[in-house]
């Protein structure tokens, strides 16, 4: 089974998509990765939807790919007397640790770690966004603020710092629990929120040690002060713009997409766009114009693969979502001017071996005309790397780890598939004409590139490129 479009779609499964029936259906309709929102249910319940999708993925002889999204650290204010309280523009307002309930002049912050960051002037925003405060004193366990835009402010509403880095790790104890059910779970990418600077990435990479790939979400402003770094050491990263755009004006917002779009393509790391895509459609069969113009840039800018949270978790139409994403990035790529902007924004190919073999199969899958770009790959890096090129033709991710093919997955313009491990040049060829045969890429006298990395089963080692023709009637 092969797709028919080089971006990616995750769909976000959820009470509206938990049961075999559904999961299969947005397969179908074109889910290529599954997230699983560890904010939300329990160990048992994602299991049981790992196992679902395990054996829709021996159904449909596809690698399907699991994204474990922790939750990370949750800022929240306590309690208020009747439930909530309504602040004035220019009230005084203080937070503190006393966990009394609140009221209109103070409420319960039990975050000693945010005091501890506080400067005066420090802005905090609460109610995503919707209520904003500016720091006038502080201490070590309170804060008095002035009011600058007020508003009603209920229960356990969330609290952001804008443009303070926080003593605080990505990982709480939960989310640590998490990560080590999903990996045990059999999780393909850990999806790592409240990331603020690398150390949080080498943290959480400490903990996985190579059983799944971490994709990084940027949802704070320090973190892109630090973004070369953070997708350094990231597998991918994400553009979390639901508490990105809380954190910084909203007008900026699309220029960040496209920076970290541009910074992931550069570092050849793949770049996910999330957050309210076809918001509209979890209630409504059919999406906004705006939605379907927000996903259609998403696609423009260069994105390997966009996401769909509770269109498809908590949704009404969560299929008709999977399906409008998959025939908006479709038309998309069917325009000249996606691939005149493909094209526009390749980076030029660092000085190495793999770079230059990837470079090079990209132009002689062009002048050629061939079907299909088939990398062997052990680790994945040959395959990404391909991939960084943008090659016009599909690229075929042949691997003998099961682990390896299903987090490629998510990789732009990639089909994995499962082959057992070769062990000499012409065995990888005939294995590579075989595999675009069987899969629909290549018909016979139609011509493949392949690269390789020699000796086989050595990562990082992409050292060979070799036109092969598909004979046969």
């Amino acid at each position: 089974m092969r797709r028919t479009r080089n971006a990616k779609i995750i769909a976000t499964l959820g009470p509206a998509s938990t049961e075999p029936h559904a999961i299969e259906s947005l397969f179908m309709a074109g889910a290529d990765v599954f997230r699983l929102n560890f904010s939300h249910g329990t160990h048992t319940d994602h299991r049981r939807r790992i196992e679902i999708i395990r054996d829709l993925e021996r159904h449909a002889r596809r690698p399907i790919g699991v994204l474990a999204d922790l939750q990370g650290p949750k800022l929240r204010v306590g309690l208020f007397h009747g439930g909530k309280a309504t602040l004035g523009s220019g009230d005084v307002f203080r937070l503190d640790l006393d966990q009394a309930a609140g009221d209109r002049t103070r409420a319960a912050l039990p975050h000693p770690e945010v005091f501890a960051a506080l400067t005066v002037g420090t802005e905090l925003l609460l109610d995503d966004g919707r209520i904003r405060l500016r720091v006038e004193h502080h201490g070590a366990d309170f804060a008095e603020t002035r009011v600058l835009v007020g508003g009603e402010l209920s229960n356990h509403k969330g609290l952001n710092v804008p443009n303070v880095v926080l003593p605080l790790s990505a990982m709480t104890p939960k989310d640590r629990s998490d990560l080590a059910a999903a990996l045990d779970m059999g999780a393909d990418w850990i999806a790592l929120s409240f990331v603020q600077r690398p150390e949080d990435v080498a943290e959480a990479r400490a903990m996985v040690r190579g059983r799944a790939w971490i994709l990084s979400k940027l949802e704070k402003p320090s973190a892109i002060v630090r973004l070369d770094e953070i997708i350094e050491l990231s597998d991918a990263v994400m553009v979390a713009r639901g508490d990105l755009g809380v954190e910084v004006p909203p007008e900026t917002v699309p220029i960040l997409q496209k920076r970290i779009i541009a910074a992931g393509r550069e570092a050849g790391k793949p770049v996910v766009v999330a957050t309210q895509m076809l918001d509209s459609m979890v209630h409504s069969p059919t999406p906004t114009r705006a939605e379907a113009s927000d996903v259609a840039t998403a696609i423009y800018d260069g994105a390997d693969a966009v996401m769909l949270s509770a269109e498809t978790a908590t949704g009404e139409y969560p299929m008709d979502a999977v399906t409008m994403m998959d025939r908006i990035i479709q038309t998309v790529e069917g325009d000249t001017h996606y691939t005149m902007m493909r094209d526009a924004a390749r980076p030029a190919p660092d000085p190495t071996v793999r770079d230059a073999i990837s470079a090079a199969a990209r132009q002689v899958a062009h002048t050629l005309q061939v079907a299909a770009v088939v990398t062997y790959t052990s680790s994945g890096s040959t395959t990404l790397r391909a991939a960084r090129e943008r090659p016009e033709v599909p690229i075929i991710g042949l691997t003998s780890d099961i682990r390896v093919a299903r987090r490629l997955a998510l990789v732009w313009g990639t089909h994995s598939a499962i082959t057992k491990e070769v062990h000499s040049f012409s065995e990888m060829v005939a294995k590579a004409l075989k595999n675009a045969r069987d899969e629909g890429f290549a018909k016979p006298g139609d011509q493949i590139v392949i690269t390789a990395g020699v000796p086989f089963g050595t990562a990082g080692t992409t050292n060979i490129l070799r036109v092969a023709k598909l004979e046969g009637s």
